[in-house]
């Protein structure tokens, strides 16, 4: 049996952050864990570029456009919802990631949900850089080998 995998190389590979600004304490600590991750496999800062959009209702649009302009090979959404009294952070983590897999799927561009949905702020914190590592380096990785295995397909 062949079995087709990716390795975590980043060499010469285009890759976009599209953060969202708000909760930006949060989001900064996943752009600087996405762009680590990006550096320490491999890739060169002249090849990533960040993107920053209001929320992250507003990731998909950007990200809808990097996939489509043909100079990046994956793009990682980077933010932070946190709940609060009502049901719209759940609307807009559902909405955000079914237009993730629906970008990568009509561009056949990686989208890698690196958006940290939490429950309340101590939860975000913790994914956005402590106990629960950083889930921006995390999805830099996902996307790198993610390409990594389109690419040996």
């Amino acid at each position: 049996m062949k079995e087709v995998v990716g390795d975590l190389s980043a060499k010469g590979m285009r890759i976009a952050l599209v953060a969202s600004r708000f909760n930006s304490f949060l989001t900064e600590q996943l752009v600087k864990g996405a762009a680590d991750a990006f550096l320490r496999h491999g890739g060169a800062d002249k090849d990533l570029v960040l993107v920053r959009v209001p929320g992250a209702y507003e990731i998909p649009l950007a990200a809808k456009k990097l996939a489509a302009s043909g100079k990046v090979d994956a793009i990682v959404a980077l933010g932070a919802v946190v709940q609060g009294a009502t049901a719209h952070a759940a609307l807009i983590n559902e909405t955000t990631a079914r237009a993730f897999s629906q970008i990568s799927l009509e561009t056949g561009v990686p989208v890698l949900d690196g958006v940290v949905s939490a429950e309340n702020l101590e939860q975000a914190v913790e994914r956005c850089g402590t106990k629960q590592g950083n889930k921006g380096f995390g999805a830099m990785q996902s996307a790198i080998e993610t390409v990594n295995v389109v690419k040996a397909l």
